[in-house]
């Protein structure tokens, strides 16, 4: 793990086998966000238009909703929540209430994939770009403007990314038949 958490573009921290067995609670959920992340990702490559919006039996969820949705839930968490910064486009057109249900499921059908995938990593480098910084200030414990801990915030991507996960990796084997639990080792990484 990088002493000062700060992130390269394109790149998560860089960790070693030692900070992934015995890391603090810190790298623990750093590592743990950015194991999910990639593995989600890995999920989402290489699909075309028609897998992006595969459902299995009476679920709206897709790929594409997938990458949507977990974009929103970047903004909504790094960027609103922790940074008190304004949403990106097209987040920032988003009612919360009137556009949750909903938004992501149906608007991802007209996107071309590689598109889907790109607004995926740029919020993802937003994301890190604001943790980052937030770290810089403190530790876990420092809140949010609405006083929501780091740690919470934290253990809550966590949390979504390993159920959203779960979703993606039934929509992917139900497309090519990929399976596997997480990336391979030179998969590049969002």
């Amino acid at each position: 793990m990088t002493s000062t958490f700060g992130f390269t573009p394109g790149r998560p921290p860089e960790w070693d086998v030692e900070s992934f067995l015995r890391g603090d609670e810190l790298a623990t959920a750093l590592i743990t966000l950015e194991r999910d992340r990639i593995t989600f990702a890995w999920k989402c490559a290489d699909v075309d238009a028609e897998g992006m919006g595969r459902r299995l039996g009476a679920s709206s969820v897709t790929l594409g909703g997938l990458l949507k949705h977990l974009a929103w839930v970047e903004e909504l968490y790094f960027q609103n929540r922790l940074a008190g910064r304004p949403s990106m486009a097209p987040f920032d057109q988003l009612d919360l209430d009137g556009d949750w249900e909903d938004w992501a499921w149906t608007s991802a059908a007209d996107d071309a994939p590689d598109d889907l995938r790109a607004l995926w990593v740029d919020t993802v480098h937003r994301s890190r770009e604001a943790l980052s910084e937030a770290l810089a200030r403190g530790g876990l414990e420092q809140t949010t403007p609405d006083g929501m801990s780091l740690r919470r915030l934290l253990a809550d991507m966590i949390e979504e990314y390993a159920r959203h996960t779960g979703h993606a990796d039934l929509l992917r084997e139900d497309v090519d038949g990929t399976t596997g639990e997480g990336a391979p080792p030179h998969f590049p990484v969002p």
